[in-house]
């Protein structure tokens, strides 16, 4: 086939929300885009908590909530801390007239949003890997395929956390353990009502759990829960290097936690109907790659942009990929694909939140990093043994318990390790608040 006839303006690759959220720009502009999914549709290989957010969505989907697989809308948070058998818990809960975030099912969710892109003119190619990128003279002008070489202005690589077709053009290094955490999901059939009773919602109301402890306790580790119409997802995230070093299987941890007492009478009698794993990038904005160069952009989680502290990944991806859709308008525009004309995109990630957060976090990881055992593990522990002496009443006078409990923290904390734990806190309070 004559190279001319192979040539379109854009190929996406990767058919996960930042490569549909672009594709989608770009062919509402009038420009011919590609998007390569590897996957049998869009979602069919893509796993998340479970919930998208309203706003972040409707930027690129104004009207998704009358048309989308949306399943829950959420009504409250809860912060679950977990010992070895106890557990504090703290929720938050507000009806707000617009929703903040829905919980959704990833496969069917993408596969709409890639329908959807498809209406706009995204021309949609799925079960297709990408080799390698096609580069000349510095530039990268298309992607080879298991079939055959496909040709273009620009490639936007969206092709998730271990991309590799990022790291052949330079873009970005290997990875360690310590920058990617493995995530386990379960998804369990319950149902409607007993979700309505055991969360305490309406059919049309959703709950969030996000877990500290349990399993998890001392490593860099977090939990979750999302309620679904007829199901719940329930999971976890852990370093690898934590996976490593502890010899650790991820699926083990997650049985533990699905068995603790503040958990299981939630999931009781449930059918599982689906178990999934995924990386998720977990180094912040320290490990951000270089996100652009002369004919290409990287967007999404191949970009690293991941917000751990506050489970957030889709609303970054969907974001970075219009503003590099909106880059790629420009410049075709132009008929400049240099890395000059697409260090705009650079400029736009700046001025938006997404590296304004994750700059705001960028001492997060190590910081908690250092004192992981103690941050994760220790204070949880004398969080939950406080309040069980605060709500126990067995005749001792409360003053001697309140002098019993301190007395326990100093002599099961020693001094210098408690200064080391309040400087480390002080640091990174300081580098979010101040720096």
């Amino acid at each position: 086939m004559d190279r001319e006839e192979n040539k379109v303006d854009v190929i996406v690759v990767g058919g996960g929300p930042a490569g549909i959220s672009c594709a989608v720009t770009i062919a509402r502009a009038g420009k011919q885009v590609v998007l390569i999914e590897r996957g049998k549709f869009s979602g069919s290989k893509n796993v998340f908590g479970g919930a998208i957010y309203a706003q972040p969505t409707r930027e690129v989907f104004p009207d998704f909530e009358k048309t989308a697989p949306i399943e829950r809308k959420t009504v409250e948070h809860k912060y679950a801390i977990l010992g070895k058998d106890d557990a504090t818990v703290i929720s938050y809960k507000k009806k707000h007239e617009d929703a903040v975030s829905y919980s959704v099912i990833r496969g069917k969710f993408d596969r709409w949003m890639a329908e959807e892109a498809s209406k706009d003119g995204v021309v949609l190619v799925e079960e297709t890997v990408v080799r390698e990128l096609i580069v000349e003279d510095g530039c990268v002008k298309g992607v080879k395929t298991e079939l055959e070489d496909y040709y273009c202005d620009i490639v936007i690589l969206a092709d998730g956390v271990n991309s590799l077709l990022a790291k052949q053009i330079g873009l970005r290094g290997d990875l360690t353990p310590h920058d990617v955490a493995l995530s386990v999901k379960e998804v369990i059939k319950l149902p409607p009502e007993i979700i309505n009773e055991r969360f305490n919602v309406n059919s049309d109301e959703g709950c969030i759990y996000e877990i500290f402890g349990g399993p998890m306790l001392g490593m860099l580790g977090l939990g979750f829960m999302y309620t679904n119409k007829e199901s719940v997802s329930i999971g976890l995230g852990i370093t690898l290097s934590d996976l490593i070093e502890k010899s650790l299987k991820p699926y083990e941890l997650l049985d533990k936690l699905k068995e603790h007492p503040q958990i299981a009478p939630l999931i009781k009698d449930g059918e599982l109907l689906e178990y999934s794993a995924h990386l998720i990038p977990e180094g912040g904005f320290k490990k951000i790659p270089i996100v652009f160069g002369a004919g290409v952009m990287v967007c999404g989680d191949a970009a690293s942009f991941v917000n751990n502290l506050h489970w957030e990944g889709t609303n970054l991806a969907m974001i970075s990929g219009k503003l590099a859709g909106e880059t790629a308008v420009i410049a075709l525009g132009k008929g400049d694909f240099s890395e000059h004309a697409l260090s705009r995109y650079q400029q736009e990630l700046e001025d938006s939140f997404i590296m304004k957060d994750l700059r705001t976090y960028k001492d997060l990881m190590s910081g908690i990093g250092e004192r992981a055992s103690e941050f994760l593990g220790y204070y949880p522990e004398k969080i939950n043994s406080f309040f069980e002496m605060f709500t126990s009443v067995d005749s001792v006078p409360k003053r001697k318990k309140y002098r019993d409990f301190i007395k326990a923290f100093f002599t099961e904390r020693n001094i210098s390790e408690l200064f080391k734990d309040i400087w480390s806190a002080v640091k990174l309070l300081w580098s979010i608040l101040v720096k």
